[in-house]
């Protein structure tokens, strides 16, 4: 079966797209490269921007695909706050141009946990009602929305994968993360314990209503992120219904308690100052991941922070300057 991967050069989709095709699917990327690296995908694909209606149908004319995994996006809480109309672009055009171009097609849709916004429960579920508090989980609401009226219409059916926070690399070290500039705290603190941040860490707030006062998240493996992108694909192929699901491994930690693994880690203290509170951050963010086990079948089976720590160390390491270095 043949997948379209959009944004398949970029940090999970590359992961992904590798997944599928080592899984014995034939995989097709489309990528702009705002975001992606050539180096992260080796297989086929074309480059052109998915906001450009045109192109994606005559794309649409040429290739077809029995299935679409949809990746590409902005993707920064803090950039979507200074630039919503940006983000609106980014992360609703796309995929109404490729719900035209390529009708029925099942679509899995990379989606956020930003859709919640900020209740007050230990672990989000599905069962919550979203209320997102910044642009970039309104722009992924309204997306799945959108494909929600698509499946009622009987245009195609979908599943929302609602992840949490992405870290670590490939257990091979050939593959992880590269930004520039780099906002992820796993990167940002690593590349700070080699050096080559040049400059003190920031930790937006030391005065959030958790124990030690910083943030909490839930940090999920990029390789359980793949898988679960396929055995959504899976699910839909066997006929699966419409469907939004949280992807974590349950477990929350704080900013600090990050810092500390990558010390531990690297063996190297790290630099940090304090900072105000960004805008749009809420305090905790922590996935009950309960529905994906009961529906997919999948949980996250790397879920402890070390081992997601060592595997980001290991790729820095061997490219500290990410895909080009």
């Amino acid at each position: 079966m043949r997948i379209l991967v959009t944004g398949g050069c970029g940090y999970i989709g590359s992961a992904t797209a590798r997944l599928l095709q080592r899984s014995g699917f034939e995989v097709f990327v489309v990528d702009d490269f705002s975001e992606g690296h050539r180096g992260a995908w080796d297989g086929d694909f074309e480059e052109f921007d998915l906001r450009d209606g045109l192109k994606v149908q005559s794309f649409a004319e040429r290739e077809s695909f029995d299935g679409i995994i949809h990746f590409a996006a902005r993707a920064y809480i803090g950039e979507s706050m200074q630039q919503p109309l940006r983000y609106w672009h980014a992360n609703l055009v796309p995929v109404i141009h490729l719900c035209e171009a390529f009708p029925n097609v099942p679509f899995v849709f990379s989606s956020t946990c930003a859709t919640y916004g900020e209740p007050d429960v230990d672990l989000l579920s599905e069962k919550l009602i979203p209320a997102p508090v910044n642009p970039y989980g309104a722009t992924k609401l309204a997306a799945e929305r959108l494909l929600r009226d698509r499946s009622d219409a009987h245009q195609g059916d979908f599943v929302a994968l609602r992840y949490f926070n992405a870290a670590g690399a490939e257990a091979e070290g050939g593959y992880g993360e590269h930004h520039d500039p780099e906002p992820h705290i796993i990167p940002r603190a690593i590349l700070s314990a080699m050096d080559l941040l040049h400059e003190p860490m920031s930790i937006f707030g030391m005065d959030w209503p958790t124990p030690d006062g910083t943030c909490v998240r839930d940090y999920i493996h990029i390789e359980d992120l793949a898988d679960a992108h396929v055995r959504a694909l899976q699910y839909l192929f066997e006929g699966g219904a419409p469907i939004c699901l949280n992807l974590g491994t349950g477990k929350g930690h704080s900013v600090l308690e990050v810092i500390q693994a990558v010390e531990a880690a690297t063996g190297k203290s790290i630099d940090w100052n304090a900072a105000p509170r960004r805008p749009g951050d809420p305090a905790r963010l922590v996935a009950d991941p309960s529905l994906a086990k009961q529906v997919l079948g999948w949980t996250a089976s790397r879920s402890e922070l070390s081992s997601i720590v060592d595997s980001a160390v290991r790729w820095h390491s061997a490219a500290p300057h990410g895909y080009s270095s």
